[in-house]
């Protein structure tokens, strides 16, 4: 498992135009796609954050979870204790280019998502992550 940090920018900061790369906050922590949904949990709270990058053996981003969705799969029918990231998260989109704009990236989001977004380069190494709000 690996921390990866980008700089974080200030909200005041950003610029209104522009490519996602200018408006993107750090990607935070990212984890292998094979860890459990309780180590999930686990180093979320370690790390006081609010989503996980992750990734495959490869470091290319897979998804990002989120607490409250590690918690819904957590009180679902479907669970077991040997449930893993990568079994809820495998290619699990949107990616969002870092090239993109503002615009193009909200177009690209299912209606409806509010939550972090990937920002992955072309071999889907993950740069940072996008907050879009509607």
């Amino acid at each position: 498992m690996t921390l990866g940090q980008l700089q974080t920018r200030s909200v005041s900061a950003r610029p209104v135009h522009g490519t996602v790369i200018d408006i993107m906050d750090a990607a935070g922590p990212q984890v292998w796609y094979d860890m459990t949904i309780e180590v999930a949990l686990s180093v979320m709270a370690a790390a006081r954050a609010e989503h996980l990058v992750v990734c495959d053996e490869d470091a290319r981003c897979v998804g990002l979870v989120t607490q409250a969705w590690l918690a819904a799969v957590q009180d679902s029918s479907g669970y077991t204790d040997r449930l893993r990231l990568g079994d809820i998260t495998d290619n699990r989109g949107p990616f969002i280019s870092p090239l993109a704009t503002k615009d193009e990236a909200e177009d690209a989001m299912p209606y409806g998502q509010l939550g972090p977004v990937p920002v992955v380069d072309e071999h889907g190494s993950v740069l940072g992550v996008l907050t879009l709000s509607r």
